[in-house]
């Protein structure tokens, strides 16, 4: 029994070789987060999701679901990429004080005021030598606030790392664990941050230097072909793909599930949830106290964005851009149809917009003047509709009661037989190609290749940035 019909499961049901299996998703179609909207011509994923694959196992998986023939492929996919994938080159900038920066801001301060500049490259020399002395904020910080300025200084941390995460999880970086970050934040040296102040560009930092994408636009042509290929094996009577299907209640001990409009419970071999921590601990019978209390510790972010329609041409060339700025409304803008232009029509954009308030209705006046004033748009006039999106479960907090409750909730579902996995299943913080060997990781779980599971989970945390 898998939970859950986003990618994480349908790695899992794709994977998984003998037994049969029952993949019941809550929605209408596949896909989770990895889904795709389409209006008037425009093509709109739930915001950025460029894939970017590190794996061999990854690379296989694709070519299988479209298995059409290929091209090189270069950077760091190093293989055959189907026809109907692309790989792009990375454009990514930073408006920050009236600027347009190089990505990372850490390693790209050339264009900044003269004294901003100054007092990043001093937190920077000020940091190490508190490194040096050994002061525990700099050798060994306890949130992400002081991970930023023992890393980089505290100007830097000041200008880009503080106000921009705290519009992104809507709460100051001093409340969030650092661990998490690792893998996604760049850590240039000192020797590329001084020469990216003085407009020497430091570029193809970080790990999404390249990303590939449907050729055709729309990341859902992702889990339509793993779903594809699940309907097939159920056609073949190997298992069942249920979509519009919610989970009413689970009961671990006499490994049944209760399907919402379903009179029967259905009994598992084995349960794989790649539903939210917090709902699937909510929908388990006899579940001990501590267990609940711990589910009742995670924290979540909300999202709300906004796909945009122009009925021109965007000004600027990059894919997307991160806005620090705190008077600015939003805090990151991509745009899909300069990565491929297939998301738009000719002569049009489609844009992604993510807002720092998730509680208001938009001001769209405010929004669409920030807009021009960072050459997304070229007038106001340019945008041809909008649509607000929400998403309840965004990001994952990595709090200080994180580790702990989670411990606890995994310690006892080890305990019962339940593999929750993924990345709200897990409570992680992941990429597309993560959730993918999670569920490869979950299959092999499931018909109990115990060592292969755990070696593949490992890939999976590791590079996710958890122990």
């Amino acid at each position: 029994m898998i939970l859950g019909g986003g990618l994480t499961g349908l790695s899992a049901a794709y994977h998984l070789r003998g037994p049969r299996f029952m993949l019941v998703e809550r929605e209408g179609e596949v896909g989770g987060h990895a889904r795709s909207r389409r209006e008037d011509g425009h093509t709109f994923d739930v915001t950025g999701h460029w894939l970017h694959l590190r794996d061999d196992r990854s690379r296989a998986l694709l070519a299988a679901l479209f298995d059409e023939g290929g091209e090189s492929g270069g950077g760091d996919q190093r293989s055959a990429l189907p026809k109907s994938w692309v790989e792009v080159e990375r454009k990514t900038k930073i408006h920050s004080h009236g600027a347009t920066l190089e990505y990372p801001f850490q390693a790209n301060l050339h264009g900044l005021p003269l004294e901003v500049v100054q007092e990043c490259l001093l937190g920077l020399v000020e940091a190490r030598e508190a490194a040096a002395r050994g002061e525990r904020w700099a050798t060994a910080p306890s949130n992400f606030e002081e991970y930023a300025r023992a890393r980089f200084g505290r100007g830097i941390a000041r200008h880009f790392f503080v106000p921009y995460n705290t519009k992104l999880w809507g709460m100051h970086p001093n409340r969030l664990a650092p661990q998490w970050v690792q893998r996604f934040v760049p850590e240039p040296d000192p020797a590329q941050i001084i020469a990216g102040a003085i407009g020497l560009r430091q570029t193809g930092l970080g790990y999404n230097a390249r990303f590939i994408y449907p050729r055709a636009g729309g990341i859902d042509a992702l889990p339509r072909a793993l779903g594809r290929a699940l309907e097939a094996r159920a056609s073949a009577g190997e298992g069942e793909l249920r979509t519009s299907c919610a989970v009413e209640a689970i009961d671990p001990v006499g490994r049944r599930v209760k399907l919402e409009g379903e009179p029967d419970w259905i009994r598992y071999q084995s349960l794989i949830s790649t539903i939210p921590l917090p709902e699937l601990i909510a929908r388990m019978e006899s579940v001990p106290a501590a267990v609940r209390e711990a589910a009742a510790a995670l924290r979540w972010v909300r999202w709300r964005y906004l796909d945009l329609a122009t009925a021109t041409p965007v000004p600027a060339d990059w894919h997307w851009t991160y806005v620090p700025e705190t008077r600015v409304p939003f805090f990151r803008v991509g745009v899909y149809s300069n990565a491929v232009a297939a998301m738009a029509p000719p002569g049009a954009g489609s844009l992604y917009v993510e807002l720092s308030d998730r509680q208001a209705a938009p001001d769209m006046a405010g929004i669409a003047r920030a807009l021009v004033d960072i050459g997304a748009l070229a007038a106001v006039e340019d945008i041809r509709f909008s649509r607000t999106r929400d998403i309840e479960y965004a990001y994952v907090v990595f709090d200080e009661d994180h580790g702990p409750a989670t411990a606890t909730i995994f310690d006892w579902l080890a305990r019962v037989g339940v593999r929750s996995c993924g990345r709200y299943g897990a409570w992680i913080y992941n990429s597309m190609e993560d959730s993918m060997l999670s569920g490869l990781a979950a299959a092999q779980w499931a018909v109990g290749e115990d060592e292969d599971a755990a070696a593949t989970e490992a890939v999976a945390r590791r590079e996710a940035g958890r122990s």
